[in-house]
This record gives C-alpha cells, sequence and structure tokens, in this order.
C-alpha cells in the first residue's frame, strides 16, 4: 500500500514554487467568470483565491485496456491578494486557509477547461467544514480558469506516479 502523498514525497514542492514563480499574475483580485450552466450568478463571494501546484496521477491496470492514468490527488497552495500564501489544496478534495478554517468539497457540476490540456471546470458543494475562518460562510467551491493538469501519454508501470503542472481559480460562494 502507498503512503500519504505529501509535497516532499513526490518533489512537488519545487514545482509549486515553480508554477508561482513562472505565472503572470498571481493576485485573486480579478473576478473571474462561471459558465452559466453553473447556476452560481446571484451567490456572493466569500474568498477567491488563485492556485497553482501539480494534479497527481498513479498509473493503474485497467481492465481489457492496459494500465490507464488515474488521477490520484491535487497538490496546490492557495494565493491571496498580493501574491501571499494563504493556504493549500489537497486531496479530499480539501482546502485549508492559514486562518484555521477549512472546507471539503463534493462535486456537483463540470464542464470542459479551454483547451485539451486543462482539467475540467468544476462547481463543488461543501460536504464539510472545520474551523471558523474566513470559508465558514461558504456553501459552493467553483474551480475556474484552469490551465495545465490533465495527463496524457503512456502509463508503462502500474502504481508508478506523475504530477502535471496546473493553476486555477477558487471561488468560494455563499
Amino acid at each position: 500500500m502507498l503512503a500519504r502523498m505529501s509535497y516532499r514525497s513526490v518533489g512537488l514542492g519545487a514545482l509549486a514554487i515553480g508554477c508561482l514563480l513562472g505565472h503572470p499574475s498571481i493576485s485573486a483580485a480579478a473576478p473571474v467568470a462561471a459558465p452559466g450552466a453553473f447556476g452560481v450568478a446571484e451567490r456572493e463571494t466569500v474568498l477567491q483565491v488563485h492556485a497553482a501546484g501539480a494534479q497527481v496521477y498513479q498509473c493503474e491496470a485497467g481492465p481489457g485496456v492496459g494500465a490507464v492514468w488515474t488521477f490520484r490527488e491535487p497538490i496546490a497552495t492557495l494565493i491571496g491578494d498580493g501574491g501571499k500564501t494563504i493556504g493549500r489544496h489537497f486531496a479530499g478534495p480539501s482546502w485549508e486557509l492559514d486562518d484555521g478554517g477549512a472546507v471539503k468539497g463534493k462535486l456537483l457540476a463540470s464542464a470542459p477547461g479551454a483547451g485539451a490540456d486543462d482539467i475540467p471546470l468544476l462547481k463543488l458543494t461543501v460536504s464539510e467544514r472545520r474551523g471558523a475562518g474566513v470559508l465558514a460562510g461558504a456553501s459552493l467551491i467553483l474551480r475556474l480558469n484552469t490551465h495545465g493538469g490533465a495527463l496524457k501519454g503512456p502509463c508503462p508501470v502500474a502504481g508508478e506516479l506523475r504530477a502535471a503542472p496546473y493553476s486555477a481559480d477558487y471561488v468560494f460562494l455563499r
């Protein structure tokens, strides 16, 4: 059985820093638009952050198709206004802020990303919460403006892990 992954276990700390340094704008101040199908136009924004990190995949044997890449977990840094790190995004999917608040999401809807290499846009409901921080008032989470994160190509060795760099904007709504 594989141990729980962390930034250090697959060298993703350096990857996340590289994504941050290579991103032209890490401010979360600019509003982002959700697909109309998400039906969130009347919702109030609690917090908007930018995330930079990786989508982690594991090579798994599939029935009759050989080995395929299967999504395992995200590992990302959450960046607030002014480029300050304010939290992290990890398996669950979960978001945890430096103020002690955290939420876990459950998928409600998805829409394709802008390009073939971009992971989908998502609408999630908050299924669990912890702490009394900013996220305590959130009931929905949107993943928007995705760049990268999709993994393509051969999956040669069952059990192998591979990280695909990505960035996205997460919007937490009431």
